[in-house]
């Protein structure tokens, strides 16, 4: 009869490494990051971008549009995703 030999410890099974991936996709969200603004949201963000721009001026009366008009074109161009 044959005697056993006393079992060899087992060595621990290691994963292969996945490859990297070259460049990372962007997810959707991440493609589309703005989100749909209501009209009333787009017009508060406009009110406190027009009230800011007073603010900085010291509230001096008279620039009411030119601070409107600024902060309207502000806004958009920040919803855009323009710098």
């Amino acid at each position: 009869m044959a005697t056993k030999q006393p079992a060899k410890p087992k060595k621990p099974v290691v994963q292969p490494k996945a490859p990297e991936a070259k460049a990372r996709r962007a997810t959707p969200f991440e493609q589309n990051a703005r989100a749909d603004v209501s009209a009333e949201e787009i017009k508060k963000l406009i009110a406190e971008a027009a009230y800011f721009r007073a603010k900085q001026r010291g509230f001096a009366p008279g620039h009411e549009i030119e601070d409107w008009v600024a902060a309207e074109a502000e806004v958009t161009r920040r919803l855009q995703g323009s710098p």
